[in-house]
């Protein structure tokens, strides 16, 4: 089974998504379900549910089964993301999610169109962090529905709670950063949150939930383990690459990450490698909301002359080499199941968007 072949249970992955709000829709209190419909839309907008995809590859590798009996657990991958997205988006005071408003900011013009006391703003925030919140009952509530064994859930629901308590790690660790000065930054400081906050809930604890739901054994979850933080790691400096708007002509995206002032390895080796005038580029430009085209496109110019884009690349082809020779070696991991995991490592550190 390959990635396409995941692919097709995404339908059945949506309906077992919306039937998870529908039975919170009818058992809520009447003032509460208005709420509930922020969060059911905002889930069901969409998304590349690549976790949830992660998730039934995990169960295949496994067992070698159909992976449908844990659709129920996948879905709990797509509410923890929207509860991740919707408090992740408070805290980088974002507008815009999935193609439309994000949470808070959907929830403040209702409240502002309204002409509701108090601050619209102010109210966005709380309902929206309340709303991130909500989503962690259906997390648990999905992975508790799973059609597996008493033991295989509670299995599953240990490796969820570590996942959660990694990711909080990470946001904690990405915010600390965020508030010091880049030279004060070092790459094991981004590698460690990348580790925390994306490599171990995009990628290991995915792959590992759906295979401890297939039974496997600790031998097996170490090699998904290693597999996934590596690549996990890879994905995610990818990600800054493209965020920082190089590429961007394949992705449309622009460099949103040096005006909202993250300490990416590009910057950070960047400020390392770069002259007093090259940092003062990119000081203009870190976490300046206004700064100017031409001032963004000198800080992403000092990122490439100093090398630091082409170290990124290097480090995402190491991650990715040693990702992919875990896999070789593995003898865990079942020979059907090794060019599964190729491909997910090549569309996690290949992508455009």
């Amino acid at each position: 089974m390959d990635l396409s072949a995941l692919s097709r249970f995404l339908p059945s992955l949506e309906k077992e998504l919306e039937a998870s709000y529908s039975r919170a829709l009818r058992t809520a209190p009447a003032g509460v379900r208005p709420y509930l419909e922020v969060n059911d839309e905002f889930t069901l907008r969409g998304g590349k549910r690549f976790r949830a995809i992660l998730l039934l590859a995990g169960y295949h590798i496994a067992t070698g089964r159909n992976p449908r009996p844990v659709l129920s657990a996948a879905a709990a991958m797509e509410h923890f993301q929207s509860w991740m997205l919707i408090h992740d988006d408070i805290i980088d005071h974002a507008e815009e999610r999935r193609g439309g408003p994000t949470v808070h900011r959907e929830v403040a013009q209702a409240h502002r169109k309204d002409r509701r006391e108090g601050s619209s703003e102010d109210y966005g925030v709380g309902i929206g962090i309340t709303l991130g919140d909500l989503e962690e009952p259906f997390t648990v509530e999905a992975i508790l529905s799973t059609r597996t064994p008493p033991s295989a859930r509670l299995a599953a629901l240990t490796e969820y709670v570590r996942m959660t308590r990694c990711t909080a790690y990470g946001q904690l660790l990405d915010i600390r950063s965020g508030s010091l000065d880049p030279a004060s930054v070092s790459e094991d400081d981004v590698l460690a949150v990348h580790r925390f906050k994306s490599a171990i809930y995009t990628v290991a604890s995915p792959l590992k939930i759906g295979a401890i739901l297939g039974g496997s054994r600790p031998s097996r979850l170490q090699d998904l383990e290693r597999f996934g933080t590596d690549i996990g790691i890879a994905f995610q400096l990818r990600d800054d690459v493209l965020g920082a708007g190089f590429d961007a002509g394949a992705t449309g995206k622009s460099a949103n990450d040096l005006v909202e002032g993250k300490r990416t390895l590009l910057v950070v080796k960047a400020w390392a490698n770069g002259s007093e005038l090259d940092r003062s580029r990119l000081a203009r430009v870190l976490g300046n909301a206004q700064a100017t085209p031409e001032d963004v496109e000198r800080a992403r110019s000092v990122i490439r002359e100093s090398g630091s884009l082409d170290y990124s690349e290097q480090r995402i082809a190491e991650l990715t080499r040693s990702a992919l020779r875990c896999v070789d070696r593995s003898r865990t991991i079942p020979a059907r199941a090794k060019p599964l995991l190729r491909e997910v490592a090549d569309r996690l550190v290949r992508r455009k968007a």
